[in-house]
């Protein structure tokens, strides 16, 4: 059969849970498009004979699994490539591990792939790993998915049963958002509806596994995306040449180009594009290429060559689904390389949002990630790095987490939304009326006072006598209770870690809005996770957001306890609550801090309109970005 380099090549994988056949699945394939060897075919003849082994049948996996322990253990462990062609395709197929401790073999493969072949168990229909298996196809772009029903043979060719697990299965990917489903019966053992259709599935009027891998479509490189190259090397054999090498990930170059070098910001011209072994007049996507600048350019591995017209962002914080693959848990506050491409950084956790639960569908809250977890989570870059979202960028888009201690990869992620610091979010239309012209408007400069502190502290009383003093002056305020937003927003939630999170996430978001509506926020919160307020802030241009810590002793706050709440801990109905006798996480550089014991609550508002009236002061250690300007309450005090 062809193989030439004219025929199209699809990457695809086969993945699901264990023991469903997908290293035979790959044999059959390999021996029925007639891919193999004469040796291979000897060896393969002498299968036959092993016990347990149905007679005359040979073991199609052996083809697969090179690892000893795998061929003694009937087990995939490695990620096996191989190569086989058609007449119409040409295929590299990666036969991924099934068993969970090997999750993170499985999304390397994926990673690469086109396409995958997710298989199931026609006896046990889908299984906790064919939902991790999916959700990180999902996960990683891979749009097409080919459902192979396997082992029909087992179950009397059921036709039921084969539509039992197809419905299954698409409401799975309707809930993962994978579009195309190709679902197939098929035994691998026998060859049944591998190459050519089955007797046994009249019923069936589909087409064919090998039929179908020939017709899905293979990712299309990016050429008609903006330019981007991330630098691998740089080539400096002697003093009159130096190139920067790497391989050209979207769009397309020529000599005479203008470009930019990030995150320096560095202009230049393209004075030569250097392939293989001769000068180009255009590489494109896909081509490894050394790029020649008129002008010196101080250029380092890691850095981004970028079409100036068309700049990603630099991103600040990440929103991104990640899969964990390290046994230590992945927990807000902990640290990691963050490697996109060959460039790397620092990053912190800063929150958790949610956990996928395979087991029975959807998503949960939680406050970590446990080994083979695949949720949701909030990163802080330690300096600003050009990224994108995933389906904008798969190069910019798609990153790795590294154990600072061990350098062992942790964990795999996609971006979902990149955060700038100090400016709008991308991805979303700006209006033509923008948040300084509405804050005008009022006569004022919008801000969120966020006041954080235990239950029975004093914030909601604070809270509401600055709004009257704001309202009094004709300052244009909206107050934000926790315990409102609770009865309405946020009822869905309850007071997990990962729930109160999620609460103060949604506090935030509904403040910036109102920010950028030109209003004075004042939100009062427990907020008791000092990481949660981080990212909030950080949703905020520099100066916008102000926290006052509300700080009273445990005894002063039982004794008031205007919710009851101390009294139901007391009496042991009410457990381990964050923020009710402890739990809460003092900010460690607060713009104000009030303590409430003894003071009048005019006398701290007084407090709160000082700070406001005053300006800032010198930039708090921390701090994402120096203040500039504080909220202007008037000529007189209100």
């Amino acid at each position: 059969m062809a193989d030439g380099s004219s025929v199209p090549l699809l990457r695809f994988i086969t993945c699901g849970s264990v023991d469903d056949g997908k290293s035979t699945l790959i044999g059959r394939l390999l021996h029925d498009s007639g891919s193999l060897p004469g040796d291979q075919l000897a060896a393969l003849a002498g299968t036959a004979a092993r016990p347990g082994t149905p007679q005359g049948i040979p073991d199609f996996a052996s083809l697969v699994d090179g690892l000893d322990a795998e061929r003694e253990q009937g087990i995939t462990i490695d990620v096996a490539y191989r190569f086989f062609s058609s007449g119409m395709r040409r295929f590299i197929v990666a036969d991924c591990p099934g068993h969970e401790q090997y999750t993170r073999n499985m999304a390397t493969g994926a990673s690469t792939a086109d396409a995958a072949v997710v298989l199931v168990d026609a006896r046990k229909g889908l299984l906790p790993q064919t939902r991790r298996h999916s959700t990180i196809v999902r996960l990683l772009g891979l749009g097409h998915i080919v459902l192979a029903v396997n082992k029909m043979d087992l179950v009397g060719w059921d036709e039921a049963r084969f539509r039992g697990i197809v419905a299954d299965y698409r409401a799975l990917a309707d809930e993962l958002g994978i579009e195309a489903v190709h679902a197939i019966p098929l035994s691998a053992l026998y060859g049944d509806n591998i190459l050519s259709p089955s007797a046994n599935t009249p019923w069936f009027e589909g087409r064919p596994l090998l039929a179908t891998l020939e017709a899905l479509p293979a990712r299309a490189p990016a050429r008609a995306a903006p330019f981007r190259l991330a630098v691998q090397w740089v080539n400096r054999p002697h003093q009159d040449f130096r190139g920067v090498v790497g391989t050209v990930s979207a769009g397309s170059v020529r000599p005479g180009d203008a470009v930019q070098v990030l995150p320096a910001g560095t202009r230049a011209t393209v004075a030569r594009v250097i392939g293989p072994g001769r000068d180009l007049e255009q590489a494109d996507a896909g081509q490894p290429v050394t790029l020649v600048f008129r002008e010196h350019v101080d250029a380092s591995r890691g850095d981004l060559v970028v079409a100036p017209d068309a700049l990603p962002v630099l991103a600040a914080r990440l929103r991104a689904d990640l899969v964990w693959l390290d046994e230590t848990p992945l927990l807000p506050g902990n640290r990691y390389l963050l490697r996109v491409g060959p460039r790397q950084v620092d990053a912190r956790v800063a929150r958790v949002e949610h956990v996928r639960d395979v087991h029975a569908g959807g998503t949960r809250g939680a406050d970590q990630l446990a080994l083979n977890a695949i949720g949701r989570v909030e990163l802080v870059l330690e300096e600003p790095v050009p990224m994108a979202r995933f389906d904008e960028d798969r190069a910019l888009g798609a990153f790795i987490l590294i154990d600072r201690a061990t350098h062992a990869t942790a964990g795999a992620g996609v971006v979902v939304e990149t955060i700038v610091r100090g400016a709008e979010r991308p991805c979303v239309e700006a209006s033509s009326v923008g948040p300084a012209e509405r804050a005008a408007a009022k006569n004022q400069q919008a801000r969120c006072v966020w006041f954080t502190g235990l239950s029975g502290a004093g914030k909601s009383t604070l809270a509401n006598a600055l709004e009257r003093h704001l309202a009094n002056a004709g300052r244009h305020t909206m107050l934000l209770d926790g315990d409102q937003v609770r009865s309405g927003l946020s009822k869905d939630l309850g007071f997990t870690a990962g729930d109160r999170s999620e609460q103060v996430r949604r506090l935030g978001e509904v403040a910036k809005l109102m920010v950028d509506a030109g209003l004075i926020v004042i939100v009062s919160a427990i907020s008791p996770r000092r990481a949660d307020r981080e990212a909030v802030r950080a949703r905020f241009a520099a100066g916008q957001f102000i926290e006052v810590f509300v700080d009273a002793s445990p005894e002063t706050c039982a004794a008031r306890d205007p919710k009851g709440l101390y009294a139901q801990a007391q009496a042991g109905r009410l457990g381990s609550t964050l923020g009710i006798g402890g739990g809460h996480e003092a900010p460690e550089h607060p713009e104000l801090h009030l303590v409430t014991d003894a003071a009048t609550p005019g006398a701290l508002v007084e407090q709160v309109l000082a700070l406001l009236r005053a300006g800032p002061g010198p930039a708090r250690e921390g701090m994402v970005g120096a203040p500039t300007s504080w909220v202007d309450v008037g000529h007189q005090p209100p």
